[in-house]
């Protein structure tokens, strides 16, 4: 090569590399009539896409992702006007993990239907926490029935892996000036009360088709508050979201993995279990109280029995003081819980073990089973809005079910008589047959009839097509006892309707009883009526907690209504061996992309 060629070569060298520094490549060709398509667009779900629109005006969307293999299921919806414009493409849901997706997408564009086939590529899906004690990478799915008419049904089940060395962090103790020294931290609270999310939707095949990274919301090594906590209280907005609490904030997201994340208001701590919207279009939260006084003079921080009503500029509109409400002493229930199993907290080596009223009293506050505020004497789990009178009905874990006005009282308990002061005892219901003729009980809960009350349970919501009240009757202490032998115990899918004029309740159905201690479900789960089927759709978050060295089965169930026939039955195995999960919910697409 002779010295001018040389030259030459070197120019064109130079050419191309500051043409490559400078970013300008050869523009990809899209696949379709759109733009590019973008994988995981923030960062946070890597089974979502969004075919961007580029400069094009569409309308009319409809998507389907193609199931893989021989079973696979197929995804499809439509996607609504107000969606295309605020993810500025068409979003893409229901990818499966490292797999080349073939999703099929209809618009209209310029008066024209188009229909294009799309190939996407996703990556493996993988918990942060992996360490010896996994069993699996991610919990894996066993479908037990999926009847006729319900293969399109999709489940977002809320799980936890707990952390390899525990929480690292919780609130600092302190006393006001001139209070008695006395045993325990006077702080408490429940910072402590954190695990690393797994939250997942399974199909009908037992795939995993969505998927949210933890760390969108989760960071185990951050000593910043907002970081840690439990990611839990899913529900649908209505408006293409789902809201959470997590330690000290609370939020919502969407299934294309757009979080928005705040601080709990200036003073209260520790939300975990419920956020909602209320049919008013405020949100429900359950959150604590920093630095509050109780009524033997120490400053504590309480643990899960304050209600606050936010509006939508996150102004506190109203708050409930459950301390106040009730009464924070009655130990009924409490001293006959098995604390192997407190709500998460898991100890196995304590199971089927009690405490007394003395050791209650005594206990050191914080999130332990106790009496009085600064101690687990509530563990509301659950919030529903009642738009029909304003009020809000509570699922104490540790008292029973009840609802309370707005003006703060309360109109009624669904509870055994055992323990409640004479002013709350005149708002207990009393048990009725169909008739409507009393069923007699004992105290402590015990009923001739076809009645029982629901003990440690989870969910009170509102039957939306009867007004009756659902919950999952978890079922430990029931009759305010421990059974002689373990696998006596049992759960229950549980309906009520509350005469409020007469100051009755009957129990209208339930499902469970019979299926004994193989499914019962000793903490967490929920229960709903689901109209557009007619069923009564569950999730038994801790089925075999107990079972040494196994993983933990969260048994997702829909029963017909009508024939009690099991419609849909899938097993979910948590990654790690005695490992709990919290809730399942089924997933409107309409409600998420049809807006």
């Amino acid at each position: 090569m002779n010295r001018k060629s040389k030259v030459a070569l070197s120019v064109l060298l130079c050419a191309t590399t500051s043409v490559a520094i400078a970013g300008v490549f050869p523009a990809t060709k899209p696949q379709g009539k759109l733009g590019t398509i973008y994988v995981n667009p923030y960062g946070n779900s890597p089974l979502t896409a969004i075919i961007d629109l580029g400069s094009n005006t569409i309308s009319d969307v409809s998507v389907m992702v193609k199931g893989k293999g021989r079973n696979g299921v197929d995804i499809s919806y439509d996607v609504g006007m107000q969606n295309i414009l605020t993810s500025d493409g068409i979003p893409v849901f229901g990818l499966y993990a490292d797999h080349n997706n073939q999703v099929e997408v209809s618009y209209l564009k310029d008066g024209q239907k188009i229909e294009e086939t799309y190939s996407i590529m996703t990556n493996p899906v993988s918990s942060q926490s992996i360490d010896t004690n996994n069993v699996t990478r991610i919990p894996t799915a066993e479908v037990k029935k999926i009847a006729s008419g319900f293969e399109d049904r999709l489940y977002m089940v809320n799980s936890h892996t707990y952390l390899t060395d525990g929480s690292k962090i919780t609130w600092a103790a302190r006393k006001p000036p001139g209070a008695p020294k006395i045993e325990g931290a006077l702080a408490g609270g429940s910072a402590a009360f954190e695990a690393e999310p797994q939250t997942y939707i399974v199909d009908t095949n037992g795939d995993i088709r969505w998927w949210l990274n933890s760390e969108a919301v989760f960071d185990a090594e951050s000593w910043d508050l907002a970081d840690r906590g439990y990611f839990m209280g899913f529900n649908d907005t209505g408006k293409g979201s789902y809201t959470f609490v997590q330690g000290s904030t609370f939020g919502t997201f969407n299934l294309l993995g757009k979080v928005e994340q705040k601080r709990l208001p200036r003073g209260y701590v520790d939300a975990s279990h419920e956020m909602l919207r209320g049919d008013n279009g405020n949100f429900f939260i359950r959150v604590a109280k920093r630095d509050y006084m109780n009524d033997v003079g120490d400053q504590v921080i309480t643990v899960r029995d304050q209600i606050l009503e936010l509006d939508e500029f996150d102004n506190v509109v109203d708050r409930w003081d459950l301390n106040v409400i009730f009464d924070p002493y009655r130990d009924a229930l409490l001293s006959a819980l098995d604390i192997g199993a407190v709500c998460v907290n898991v100890d196995l080596d304590a199971a089927g073990q009690t405490m007394d009223m003395d050791e209650l009293k005594k206990i050191a506050y914080g999130d332990t089973p106790g009496v009085g505020a600064g101690r687990n004497w509530a563990h509301v789990n659950s919030i529903e809005y009642d738009a029909s009178d304003d009020s809000i009905i509570l699922s104490f874990r540790h008292q029973g079910v009840a609802k309370v006005t707005r003006d703060k009282q309360v109109k009624w308990i669904l509870a055994p008589r055992e323990g409640w002061n004479d002013e709350l005892s005149q708002k207990l219901l009393t048990p009725v047959d169909i008739d409507g003729k009393p069923i007699k009980c004992t105290d402590k809960g015990v009923c001739e009839d076809d009645f029982d009350f629901t003990y440690t349970q989870h969910t009170a919501w509102l039957n939306k097509s009867n007004g009756n009240v659902t919950v999952f009757d978890n079922g430990d202490g029931r009759g305010h006892d421990q059974p002689a032998i373990p696998t006596m115990k049992y759960s229950r899918f549980v309906e009520y309707k509350v005469n409020e004029q007469d100051m009755t309740v009957q129990q209208t159905w339930e499902y469970g009883k019979e299926r004994g201690y193989d499914w019962y479900s000793p903490i967490t789960s929920n229960v709903e009526f689901a109209e557009d089927k007619n069923t009564m759709f569950g999730f038994g978050g801790s089925v075999h907690l107990y079972n040494r060295g196994e993983r933990t089965i969260g048994k997702i169930n829909e029963i017909d209504y009508d024939s009690k026939e099991v419609k849909v039955e899938i097993d979910v195995l948590s990654a790690k061996n005695n490992n709990t999960h919290y809730r399942a919910r089924i997933v409107d697409l309409n409600s998420q992309f049809g807006f």
